[in-house]
């Protein structure tokens, strides 16, 4: 089994920044990509940033320019920095990674327990 340990979430000020971490424990082989959804009160949970093995993200539109996502592929984290944090950007965010536990396996997604980000003055 794979678990997925958030940190990161926090009350912040309109314009602030915040960064969020994404830890894999467990009988991991290898991590195929990862990605960082959020869900807001009332609304579906979306996409957020994603980064597949070869490095290659994947952004949704309202967060362009302000979140960038990273990996580090020895420590089994995958970070996102959150600048010009808006109000409308305040959500549990969950982080999720497609991950296979011995070679030869097919990959299984595992999801993290959130971590809630609010975005206020």
């Amino acid at each position: 089994q794979v678990q997925l340990v958030e940190s990161g979430g926090d009350l912040v000020q309109p314009g602030g920044s915040l960064r969020l971490s994404c830890a894999a424990s467990g009988s991991i082989f290898s991590i195929n990509n990862w990605g960082w959804y959020r869900q807001a009160p009332g609304k579906e949970r979306e996409l957020v940033a994603a980064v597949a093995s070869d490095g290659s993200t994947n952004f949704a539109d309202s967060v362009k320019g302000r979140f960038t996502i990273s990996t580090d592929n020895a420590k089994n984290t995958v970070h996102l920095q959150m600048s010009s944090l808006k109000p409308e950007d305040t959500a549990v965010y969950y982080c999720h990674c497609r991950a296979a536990q011995r070679p030869g396996t097919l990959a299984h997604v595992y999801w993290g327990q959130g971590t809630q980000v609010t975005v206020s003055s």
